[in-house]
């Protein structure tokens, strides 16, 4: 059990019994009355944001949750197939679960999941993966002015606005926190 003097941004609770995330939360202290703290909380299953007032001194429980490094080994039909680098046990993940997060999963890339009361909720995948273009328009020699940009279609099917220079067959660095473009990596 924990109470109001634990909200913090990224503390974890359970209400009706469903793992919360506190994204925002704000202590008030009203000049009448009881002190209260306002909060924004993401439902770390279904990815729903709510807001919720706690009275001061209010009792609350904390969501178990639990971090497992996993390595990505392959896709079986709508799931994902990991392995627990310590035991070595398979887990199945569900696509739905996974959401964008499936366009940064290459063989063996070692991300962490998140599991709640054994079952997993979500992955949190490398801040950074290396993606090859497989589509793309050809870029214009001479064509520097401006911060002009193309699409261009990655290994993973992850489409992504790229400098008018970058060729097929290159390869790209992908920040997976925002999904975009950081540089092209040589070799």
């Amino acid at each position: 059990m924990a109470d109001t003097t634990d909200i913090k941004k990224g503390f974890k609770m359970l209400l009706d019994g469903a793992p919360y995330s506190v994204v925002e939360s704000q202590f008030v202290k009203p000049g009448k009355g009881q002190a209260f703290v306002r909060t924004r909380l993401k439902n770390m299953i279904s990815g729903n944001v709510i807001e919720r007032t706690f009275k001061s001194g209010e009792k609350i429980d904390k969501a178990e949750c639990e971090e497992r490094e996993m390595q990505y080994l392959y896709p079986e039909g709508d799931d994902y197939v990991f392995m627990d680098t310590q035991t070595y046990d398979q887990m199945r993940i569900s696509g739905e679960f996974l959401g964008d997060n499936a366009y940064y999963l290459l063989d063996n890339t070692n991300v962490d999941v998140m599991l709640f009361e054994g079952r997993p909720i979500g992955i949190t995948p490398p801040t950074f993966v290396n993606l090859e273009v497989i589509e793309t328009e050809p870029g214009f020699k001479g064509d520097t002015s401006g911060n002009t940009t193309k699409s261009a279609k990655l290994s993973t099917g992850l489409m992504v606005q790229v400098p008018l220079f970058v060729e097929q067959g290159e390869t790209l660095k992908i920040d997976t926190r925002t999904g975009e473009y950081v540089e092209r990596v040589k070799g």
